[in-house]
């Protein structure tokens, strides 16, 4: 999403609302395993959430991660950036106030990064 100046933070969290639930019904269409959604807003300023998600394949890491950026740009939203879909273990799509992490179950159980960004027992929700 294009940061706009002048933006309140009401809209801008409206906008990243609804990104939110257009990454989490492409990742329930494409049936992505163990989604979780982590509140980053009062960690950092790169983004408002990161969405990971498990694939049970790297085949299906890439089709989940091609889900996401085709219904991102469906809904007017076009990636900042994706890295990692050559090898597939872990994809990373970034969009701005989203960012998800696709990744093999080896992948996410060895980088943890729920715990990670999960830091001083936030409340973070499991979509």
């Amino acid at each position: 999403m294009a940061q706009v100046t002048g933006m309140s933070n009401a809209m801008k969290s409206n906008e990243s609302d609804r990104l939110l639930e257009v990454v989490l019904a492409a990742l329930e269409e494409m049936k992505g395993v163990g989604v979780r959604v982590v509140d980053v807003r009062e960690l950092t300023s790169i983004t408002d959430r990161m969405v990971i998600v498990s694939g049970t394949s790297t085949r299906h890491v890439k089709a989940l991660a091609e889900n996401i950026i085709l219904r991102a740009k469906q809904h007017g939203c076009k990636p900042l950036g994706v890295e990692g879909e050559t090898t597939a273990d872990w994809v990373l799509v970034d969009l701005a106030d989203v960012v998800v992490h696709v990744m093999m179950p080896e992948t996410r159980d060895f980088y943890a990064l729920e715990k990670l960004w999960s830091v001083g027992g936030r409340n973070n929700a499991s979509a």
